[in-house]
């Protein structure tokens, strides 16, 4: 059994952090069949880096993260963000979704995958926001095996973007109300 600690990053934890958004973003990748798409792997590694920095830069209101460590060996083996939409939500929603708070940056480590981690990194989340009195958020995915767990989470996305990233490859946008539901994800 993993004991694991929920925090918020501190500046120390950027170089670990790399480290983990390299190792996580690789594997996602490989995966999916992309591992040769070296150019877009690494813009994913350095935005998620770029969002990193942004909240520890501003102490969380511009980006704010919680990464979960595992307290056997201190390895930071979970992340969650939210921020304002990307620029993708927004284009594809046809400025729908602007303004709307995202949450995103959900990476489980893969040794660690499959074992409630990611669920405990979404239920501090909706709480976060919850308590923070945001009414509403939205995220979105490319990723052909995150679609999969997100539909179950989340139901059918509200956007569907077929063969945005070429053939069999579609974006999904999910947009979801913090105040009329009382989600706990399992």
């Amino acid at each position: 059994m993993y004991n694991i600690e929920v925090r918020r990053p501190r500046i120390e934890d950027a170089k670990e952090m790399n480290q983990f958004f390299s190792k996580v973003i690789k594997d996602t990748f490989t995966v999916e069949g992309l591992s040769g798409m070296e150019d877009e792997i690494r813009n994913e590694i350095e935005y998620k880096n770029q969002y990193l920095n942004c909240d520890i830069d501003s102490n969380g209101e511009n980006r704010f993260f919680w990464i979960a460590l595992d307290q056997n060996d201190n390895k930071i083996i979970g992340s969650i963000e939210y921020g304002p939409a990307s620029e993708l939500i927004v284009n594809c929603t046809n400025g729908e979704l602007k303004g709307c708070i995202e949450v995103g940056t959900v990476f489980v480590h893969p040794d660690y995958q499959k074992r409630g981690i990611g669920n405990l990194l979404l239920n501090v989340m909706y709480l976060t926001l919850k308590i923070r009195g945001i009414e509403g958020f939205c995220l979105d995915s490319g990723y052909t095996n995150a679609q999969k767990i997100w539909k179950k989470k989340f139901g059918e996305p509200d956007y569907l973007l077929k063969d945005y990233w070429g053939e069999g490859y579609n974006h999904m946008i999910w947009k979801r109300s913090t105040t009329k539901t009382t989600l706990i994800f399992r």
